[in-house]
């Protein structure tokens, strides 16, 4: 890999993971809204309508979904260069334990998950924002988008495949901004695979809930 290549992906893997933390954070508070909805409905109704009627949240959409439509694009692109160079050490894990197969897998699986997961905005977008549900609809409209099979199908994917995602794209991302040091190197690995079980285990586990009959009561 040339100097060039090689200052052009440094600068592209920085830019993805600043990118796939805000995402991170976004995924956080996103989580707690929508565990509202088979836990509290009727709050989950108030908080969604409050939230629509905030003059922010059009800038705030439009910036997420750039933000989230550049990781997904750089990710996709870093690997379409490493291919081009002939660098598959990424494909490879030197690991061993009980979780050194589930590392691997992750990071295999990279490409192919960001693919899933831009195609799964597209039709979530698609069914909850154009258009928007009215106020006091949004959960009828959410179970209703569920109750279709392949649309099950498509949000508990893109949840498992958000989650080996985040398995292995936390600690990565530390590792291309600096931050991962010998000294905290288990400590950051550690946490990145609690948010990934966290996050993608969350959205598995609403979705799941309110799939079943009555959950979007």
């Amino acid at each position: 890999m040339d100097n060039q290549v090689f200052r052009l992906n440094s600068a592209l893997r920085t830019t993805s993971a600043a990118s796939g933390l805000l995402l991170v954070f976004f995924l956080l508070l996103h989580l707690a809204g929508v565990a509202l909805a088979p836990l509290a409905p009727q709050h989950f109704e108030d908080y969604a309508a409050a939230l629509h009627r905030s003059a922010w949240l059009p800038t705030g959409e439009l910036a997420l979904l750039v933000v989230a439509v550049v990781h997904m694009s750089l990710s996709l692109l870093r690997a379409a260069l490493n291919r081009a160079a002939g660098n598959t050490a990424n494909l490879r894990s030197r690991r061993t334990g009980p979780l050194a197969h589930l590392a691997a897998l992750a990071a295999r699986s990279q490409s192919a998950g960001g693919v899933l997961l831009l195609g799964f905005l597209v039709v979530h977008l698609a069914q909850l924002r154009w258009p928007r549900p009215e106020a006091g609809t949004e959960l009828a409209e959410l179970a209703a988008a569920l109750a279709s099979p392949w649309s099950l199908a498509l949000y508990l994917a893109a949840a498992l495949a958000l989650a080996l995602h985040l398995f292995q794209g936390g600690e990565a991302a530390h590792r291309s901004l600096g931050l991962l040091q010998p000294a905290n190197a288990s400590a950051i690995r550690a946490l990145a695979r609690l948010l990934a079980v966290l996050i993608g285990g969350g959205f598995v586990v609403v979705t799941l809930a309110l799939a079943l009959p009555g959950g979007g009561a």
